[in-house]
Order: structure tokens, then C-alpha cells, then sequence
């Protein structure tokens, strides 16, 4: 049988709340936290951390979803945009930049997006909205 998952949507108002959600969900079993990166949701995605199994095939069942579609949208990913591109930030200003300008031209991905990208790659992540 399938190993279900649930995330609640209705705990998640931002990216800081995204990940404190992702690590009620799937670090209960660590003595340590997922940082608030995408690289490192992936990577949780991928399992032998956590939860989740490398390869296992899991139902991930998100609950109201449509909440943290609004709070991970356009308002919240351009605050995260100038986040990388402050002053002393390490990150590739470039690309941040690109994507800033893509996104307030309305071509470009939502933080919620990116994040539904990258559970999409995850061929063993059967996603479900409830």
C-alpha cells in the first residue's frame, strides 16, 4: 500500500511557513529542520532523510491547497526575488533578476509553482489536492 502524506495548506502563509509545515509533515523522526531552500525540498523529495524512502511511492494528499497557492504567489515570490538581489546577498543576482523581471511581466513561475515543479519531477510523489 501507499505511504499517504498530508500537508494542511491552511498552515501555510508564507515561505517560512511552508517549510515549518514540510518539516511537521516529513522531519518528525530528525533532530534537525529543512532549511527554507527549494534545493533542499528537493532533496527531501528524493527520501533516505526523514519520511520519506528513496524511491518509495507516496500519495501526497494537500489540503486546501488554493491557500497556499494565494500565499506562495505573485506578492510573496517577488519579496523573495529581492531578498537575492540585496545588496550583499550571495546568490547569482543574474538569474534572480531575470526571473524578477519575467515574473512582473507575468511570464514567470510562482514560488508555489517552483514548488509544484518540483514534486511534478518526483515520479514516485503522487499528488493529490483535497
Amino acid at each position: 500500500m501507499m505511504k499517504q502524506v498530508e500537508i494542511q495548506g491552511s498552515h501555510i502563509f508564507d515561505i517560512a511557513s511552508f517549510y515549518e509545515e514540510i518539516n511537521r509533515v516529513f522531519m518528525q523522526q530528525e533532530d534537525w529542520k529543512l532549511g527554507q531552500t527549494l534545493d533542499g525540498f528537493n532533496d527531501l523529495l528524493y527520501g533516505g532523510f526523514g519520511l520519506l524512502n528513496p524511491s518509495e511511492e507516496i500519495s501526497l494528499i494537500w489540503k486546501d491547497i488554493q491557500s497556499s497557492k494565494a500565499a506562495l504567489g505573485l506578492e510573496t515570490t517577488r519579496k523573495y526575488y529581492l531578498g537575492k538581489l540585496a545588496p550583499k546577498s550571495p546568490f547569482n543576482k543574474n538569474h534572480f533578476k531575470a526571473a524578477l523581471q519575467q515574473l512582473e511581466a507575468g511570464q514567470g513561475k510562482t514560488y508555489f509553482d517552483l514548488i509544484i515543479e518540483i514534486i511534478e519531477a518526483h515520479p514516485n510523489i503522487h499528488l493529490t489536492t483535497a
